[in-house]
């Protein structure tokens, strides 16, 4: 089985877009961007990728920039690393008691229906606004990791847990040496999913209840000023943050599952 999901990864890396390509592709796009901002030659309406990028190295003299960033970061990443352990004990438990499963269904089922902002408006009513995106986004990753676990749980192979039983190795030694390698990747899909969504969902939170002191207040702000280039360039930061985010995590990720 470890082989299968290797050469899996082999054939899925073929596949990949060439870094050149990839480029190529954002340099289209930003044309692009220019191109319509300059015929719309309406700033309120659009700003062009120069104005946004020349205002990303002013933006930091906002005040309590770095209090607002730090804010949005510690709180949705709060919020993700709680969804992933109750999502993996959840699906540990479901895996080893059939009931477990059964009662959670409705819970997992119901949090991944429901829309983002129908969660953001009834949690308003029980929670505070400084509190929102840590619980947003807990309820965006928890349905999500706790099915890929499961899934993955049940895809180890029963062959190898019957080898391990007969040469009697130990539960340590069976988790790291049969499951854990099997389950690497449905924790690294669901991983990569859900780092992406905890931010965007943190951050509809926050911008809903805007919090004081919150990445989300100051594009709140910037939308009622009518500030399209503060706009712009405090979504590319949430961009940036969220994308170095997942590549630390999955980084640091990768090195505990192999040693």
């Amino acid at each position: 089985m470890v082989c299968n999901f290797k050469d899996a990864n082999r054939k899925g890396n073929s596949f990949r877009i060439p870094f050149l390509n990839k480029i190529i592709a954002v340099v289209v796009a930003l044309a692009i961007w220019q191109i319509a901002a300059m015929c719309i030659h309406q700033k309120i309406l659009l700003v062009t990728p120069i104005e946004v990028f020349a205002r990303l190295f002013t933006i930091w003299q906002v005040p309590h920039f770095g209090i607002s960033v730090w804010f949005t970061f510690y709180h949705i990443a709060g919020g993700f690393l709680l969804g992933v352990v109750l999502g993996i004990v959840c699906a540990v438990l479901a895996n080893r008691f059939p009931v477990v499963e059964t009662l959670l269904w409705p819970w997992m089922a119901t949090i991944k229906s429901v829309p983002v902002a129908s969660f953001v408006v009834i949690c308003l009513i029980w929670l505070s606004a400084q509190h929102l995106s840590v619980f947003i986004s807990f309820l965006i990753v928890l349905p999500i990791i706790y099915q890929n676990v499961l899934s993955g749980l049940r895809a180890v192979n029963p062959q190898m847990e019957e080898m391990a039983r007969v040469y009697g190795m130990s539960p340590m030694k069976k988790l790291r040496y049969i499951t854990i390698p099997q389950l690497t990747p449905f924790l690294m899909s669901g991983f990569t999913v859900t780092t992406g969504m905890a931010w965007k969902a943190g951050v509809a939170a926050e911008i809903i209840g805007t919090p004081n002191g919150s990445v989300g207040q100051q594009l709140y702000l910037a939308k009622i000023y009518l500030d399209t280039d503060d706009l712009l360039a405090w979504t590319v930061i949430i961009v940036v943050i969220s994308v170095l985010s997942e590549k630390l995590f999955l980084f640091f990720l990768k090195k505990v599952l192999r040693a």
